[in-house]
């Protein structure tokens, strides 16, 4: 019998986001759920609302409470943090090298090993020699990656995945899909998962 699936929707510029991917592995193991890994990116999901920025940098009260409770959220759980010196980080070309992780199944380290770039080590992620620094590091053929990810087909499936994200109504990252039910952000993966974890295999 399958077991229940959670679409885990994330951005690699996004900070909570990168919270949940460095979480969500092990939980969802424990819960018996499959993961359904959904990089996109937020730019147009937020042009689309009319910002042009995120909403962290455009209001600066909601930002500076951000940064602060990341650093809290960090040392809950036992992961390094450095504020980003840029953000958001252009994190088109991560995206596009996740989704090929997505069909051959590396996209869970690659994910971490991103967000690990930005988020703990400060680093451009959006630079073609970090991204590749990092498929190295994974055992993986960095060049060889890189030019599938930048190949037009790859590229207009993350155009058609961020627009299916628009479609089905997501506001921000990270997003957990269990059906029809939608959970947004880092503080609510447990329960996506356990939502998921009750509900009938497949739905």
């Amino acid at each position: 019998m399958s077991r229940p699936v959670v679409e885990f929707w994330y951005e690699f510029a996004s900070s909570y986001s990168w919270l949940a991917v460095m979480r969500i592995e092990p939980l969802a193991e424990a819960a018996g759920v499959e993961l359904a890994w959904r990089p996109f990116l937020l730019g147009p999901v937020f042009m689309a609302l009319g910002w042009n920025d995120s909403p962290f940098n455009i209001y600066p009260p909601k930002g500076r409470y951000m940064w602060r409770d990341l650093e809290r959220q960090a040392a809950r759980h036992g992961l390094p943090f450095r504020r980003p010196s840029r953000f958001p980080r252009n994190s088109v070309l991560a995206a596009r090298v996740a989704l090929v992780g997505v069909g051959e199944g590396w996209v869970a380290p690659f994910s971490r090993a991103v967000m690990h770039a930005n988020f703990a080590e400060d680093r451009e992620i959006g630079e073609p020699a970090v991204i590749a620094e990092i498929l190295a590091g994974l055992q993986l053929p960095a060049a060889e990656v890189l030019e599938r990810a930048q190949a037009e087909a790859n590229k207009l499936a993350l155009r058609r995945q961020t627009e299916r994200a628009a479609e089905l109504g997501l506001f921000g990252a990270p997003s957990f899909r269990v059906g029809e039910e939608l959970f947004w952000g880092n503080d609510r993966l447990e329960e996506a998962l356990a939502w998921a974890a009750q509900a009938p295999a497949g739905g």
